[in-house]
């Protein structure tokens, strides 16, 4: 008898890596000479980072710096999702939250997809915050995380413990 093999697919920031990026893009705020005298400002606050500078455009371009870092330390920007500027006094914030683990809603359209589009004998089970694939052959599997990836979802997917 074929032994059951199986993956989990999840939704899950490294926060060491985002820590990374946004001490890189902290210094980058503070040495570039466009950052200068508009009190721009990036930091953690609490699970969210926070953005502050003296106009809508520069707290935008705080954003777009912190954004560059990510890709570069390869955080997903599905995974990272940002308020619209509000101005507070004289300075504007953004805040920017992680998205970790897949909602209820988002593991039944994956779960719907790897039934209708992907190999029969291929099953899926909501687990929490995360999906569990399993199926006999490994071909299956690797076909239904290519399946998952070329669906292009507006959250990011990884796939762990595969088994």
């Amino acid at each position: 008898m074929a032994a059951e093999n199986s993956f989990v697919i999840v939704s899950k920031v490294d926060r060491q890596e985002v820590d990374n990026a946004l001490n890189q893009a902290a210094r980058e705020v503070g040495q570039r000479f466009d950052f200068k005298g508009t009190d721009a400002a990036i930091r953690w606050s609490g699970d969210e980072i926070a953005m502050q500078a003296s106009g809508e455009e520069r707290v935008k371009a705080v954003w777009d710096v912190f954004q560059s870092k990510l890709v570069r330390r390869g955080v997903d920007l599905k995974s990272v999702h940002a308020s619209e500027p509000k101005l507070s006094g004289k300075l504007w914030h953004m805040t920017a939250s992680m998205q970790n683990g897949i909602s209820q809603e988002n593991a039944k359209k994956i779960s719907k997809l790897i039934r209708d589009e992907g190999p029969k004998g291929v099953r899926a089970q909501i687990q929490g915050d995360e999906l569990r694939v399993s199926s006999r052959k490994r071909d299956d599997l690797q076909a239904v995380q290519r399946l998952v990836k070329d669906a292009d979802f507006d959250f990011a997917v990884q796939f762990v413990n595969y088994r």
